[in-house]
């Protein structure tokens, strides 16, 4: 087809026996980013069978120009924008710093401004514009002409732009609506400060073009069948796009890939009778020595579909796949017929500085913190999709995933539940194909009971994949399966003792598969209104519980066979307009906004095998100052996953201490409690030794002086990609002299920086506001490569330096 085009893009277009519908600008609902971008070192790419095919997706993501706040005239492509900024995806429109959020900053209309040429290689293909995230309206422009409005800011949608594209000088402006509006999660009367999260506006995600033959592969689902037999199978449903309807033979032809080694491949004839879309279906079977994606390996596998036409590839289609049977029985959550008890805590997409504007490097170091540093197997993805580069880092590391769609705690209109429904759709089909994504969240959090939504949701979820269950998060005042319609029920249950403050976990219901979904936040505690700020400026007393609420929860599900496990209240800190924030963040958190743990985090830190790593973490700040004169106290905990704890005060044997297995009869590695109420000693040292089988095994030390307290400054990542995106945290703190953290330490950092990077953040930083610890970010530039230099100078303690460097990248690869 392609060989024997000679003419330009407008006169094929013209002459092409093609349907106006074919070409009119709609939004592609439910639309699935297509193919994953993936290095061209990659093995697959030198496969000769798979060179005539190649699909291209060109990222949009540089050479931006930020207008600023919207104006009629601006939509015109001749619009002077010689006072737009020049920006990088993602983006958000404001300058925030990590506290004191102000949705005044964004609410409002917002323009967007990118000048592209078409690449030689497109010049007879069907032209796509896809968005993965722009937050909350998007009505884009392409030459002067207005695309229809998209509504929602956590889902990709696209458009056909052939008909509109020009082969030089394309201007693509974008409209931003970053206003309250009636939305998912948003919509209630009384205004964005009636959710718990905030959702600053922007292109938050990439942009780019897709460019495919006239034919293509529009989407893939792979569906796993029995996978606990040796007969396993995929069932792959293909959805076909034709802009022509072709007169010879198609062919579909699905191969399975660990690799370059073929583990099975099939092939299907069929008809195209119409233009528009066509469904195909095929299976790959002798599937019986495929490895099965589990928490401990990450199988996963490469599946190429190629659309074939008279024999001839013209069209590929890739994605990334695992095989594993996960299912919420009665008796709890099996992976792979095995029962796991699921064990996590619910995660923010939200950061510092940005929204939800970071790269996936950044997303990526969220899935490794939780499942490496806090050791859980699942998280919840809470209250709505997030970014799949977060996604695909749950893939490969093995982190059990529960998606929902966006919400909190309201059903709006009509037309927000015909929103609401179409986030259902997109969510799973942008989804499906990742094996971290064990059940379907399609009930907004902590909604009122809505039989006729909830079970359409639910509908929508199968028709598009059976192999999942659906559920969705509940307030404890519907503790009911009466009008329940989803598979697994899932308790938000913050239940507690109010005079003693303990967790006191209901009961499951019987008759149905029963997870929690959230349990401990703020909001545990003595008192009929308990509200606990967890920032590490209160009080020590106070921060050292959350640990210990967090670690009676997961004892007492434990306990219950039925409760398939706990996905706490929360991972992160986030910024929140809730009248429990301070100073507009949330402190929920076991780690904080910036991605540090607190105290809270010592729990999950010890939740380990000490085969893979030895853990002691007191849950205390070892601090005889004017919160703790005496320390911490005749009841402290230490958690640890060793099996003897001997406690040294200034090098004098002071106790040896079991873990306490009475209180916390069903936690694997259970806490330590020491009396270390420590009266006429100044400042002393505390050591810590491990045992395990009478031999020690660790030794961890802790200084009272502040006298010797030191700044600690270090970058997660030694290299950058240099196109204008790419991030690394710098962290930073106050240590005492043996690394360990200082309670209220104080001071300004400010930042000094050069070679091919910036600072995101704040500069210089107050460590008083936020307790002696923090992070700004450093940023690529665009089409870079070098080294960057920052240097980092405490106000009293002197200074740190890290080099970054900085890699060339190409902007555009083919797939």
């Amino acid at each position: 087809m392609s060989k024997n085009f000679n003419g330009s893009r407008r006169r094929f277009i013209k002459n092409c026996a093609i349907g106006a519908a074919a070409f009119a600008a709609k939004p592609l609902l439910g639309f699935t980013s297509p193919a994953l971008i993936v290095s061209s070192t990659q093995k697959i790419l030198s496969l000769n069978s798979y060179q005539s095919a190649l699909d291209f997706k060109y990222s949009l993501d540089q050479d931006w120009l930020f207008g600023g706040k919207f104006t009629t005239d601006s939509i015109d492509p001749a619009f002077n924008v010689k006072s737009f900024s020049k920006i990088t995806l993602p983006h958000n429109v404001a300058n925030l710093s990590w506290q004191y959020w102000d949705p005044a900053l964004w609410q409002d209309l917002w323009v967007y401004r990118r000048h592209f040429d078409l690449p030689p290689e497109s010049n007879e293909h069907r032209i796509f514009l896809n968005f993965d995230g722009v937050m909350v309206g998007s009505s884009p422009v392409i030459n002067g002409h207005t695309l229809p409005q998209h509504l929602g800011g956590y889902l990709p949608f696209g458009y056909e732009i052939t008909q509109w594209v020009k082969d030089k000088e394309n201007v693509l402006t974008v409209i931003v609506d970053s206003r309250d509006c009636n939305v998912p999660p948003s919509g209630t009367l009384r205004g964005a400060k009636k959710i718990d999260y905030f959702f600053p506006g922007g292109i938050i995600r990439s942009v780019y073009l897709r460019s495919v033959p006239q034919i293509f592969i529009e989407d893939v689902f792979a569906e796993p069948i029995n996978v606990l037999d040796n007969s396993r199978s995929i069932k792959i449903t293909c959805m076909v796009d034709a802009g022509i309807k072709p007169a010879k033979s198609v062919q579909i032809r699905a191969q399975l890939l660990k690799g370059d080694n073929i583990i099975s491949s099939t092939e299907e004839n069929f008809r195209v009778y119409k233009e528009g879309e066509t469904e195909v279906t095929l299976n790959l079977t002798n599937l019986g020595n495929v490895k099965l994606w589990n928490i401990k390996d990450a199988y996963l596998y490469d599946l190429f579909v190629t659309l074939l036409v008279d024999g001839k590839p013209i069209h590929n289609y890739y994605k990334r796949i695992g095989l594993r049977d996960a299912r919420f029985e009665l008796d709890g959550f099996y992976l792979n017929g095995k029962r796991i008890q699921l064990f996590g805590l619910n995660r923010h997409e939200l950061y510092p500085y940005v929204g939800y504007a970071m790269p996936p490097r950044v997303m990526r170091k969220d899935a490794e913190i939780l499942k490496h540093e806090l050791n859980c197997n699942i998280v919840r993805c809470s209250h709505y999709p997030q970014n799949e580069a977060f996604l695909n880092a749950c893939d490969e590391l093995g982190l059990l995933v529960w998606e929902e769609v966006p919400g909190w705690g309201y059903i709006g209109d009509d037309a927000w539940q015909k929103l609401i429904l179409q986030n259902v759709r997109d969510m799973v089909v942008r989804d499906r194909n990742h094996p971290s994504i064990i059940v379907w969240g399609v009930r907004a959090n902590e909604t009122d009971n809505n039989t006729e939504l909830w079970g359409t949701a639910k509908a929508i979820a199968k028709s598009l994949d059976e192999s999942r269950q659906t559920t969705g998060a509940m307030l404890g005042h519907f503790r009911s399966t009466e009008n329940w319609v989803q598979d697994v029920f899932s308790s938000n249950d913050y239940s507690c003792n109010r005079l003693t403050g303990k967790m006191i976990l209901k009961e499951p219901l019987p008759g149905v598969p029963y997870f929690i979904s959230e349990a401990v936040g703020q909001v545990v505690g003595k008192g009929p209104t308990a509200d606990h700020v967890y920032s590490r400026i209160n009080n020590p007393s106070l921060l050292s519980i959350q640990a210990i609420y967090h670690a009676q929860a997961h004892d007492q599900a434990a306990e219950y066979k039925q409760i398939s496990g706990v996905a706490a209240w929360c991972g992160f800190d986030y910024a929140s307009p809730s009248k429990n924030s301070y100073n507009d963040v949330k402190y929920p958190g076991v780690v904080d906004f910036f991605r540090i743990p607190k105290l809270g985090a010592s729990f999950y830190q010890s939740q380990i095998d000490p085969k893979a790593r030895i853990v002691i973490k007191p849950n205390f700040y070892w601090d005889f100052g004017p919160n703790s004169p005496n320390g911490p106290g005749s009841n402290a905990a230490i958690f640890s996953n060793c099996e003897e704890l001997k406690i040294y005060i200034d090098g004098q044997l002071h106790s040896t201490i079991l873990p306490d297995k009475e209180h916390f009869p069903n936690t694997k590695y259970p806490p330590f409690f020491a009396d270390l109420e420590i009266i006429n000693t100044i400042l002393p040292v505390l050591r810590i030794d491990g045992y395990i089988s009478r031999r020690m095994i660790i030794s961890k030390s802790f200084s009272s002086d502040p006298a010797k307290d030191k700044f600690f400054l270090k970058a997660d990542d030694e290299e950058l990609i240099g196109d204008g995106a790419d991030s690394t945290r710098l962290e930073f703190k106050v240590v005492d002299q043996f690394g360990e953290l200082r309670y209220l330490g104080i001071g300004n950092v400010s930042f000094s920086i050069n070679g091919p990077g910036i600072i995101i953040g704040d500069n210089p930083f107050s460590l008083a506001d936020s307790g002696g610890a923090g992070a700004v970010w450093i940023k690529s530039i665009p089409d870079s490569s070098g080294e960057i230099y920052v240097e980092a100078v405490h106000s009293s303690l002197g200074s740190g330096k890290v080099n970054i460097k900085v890699l060339k990248e190409k902007s555009t690869i083919k797939i």
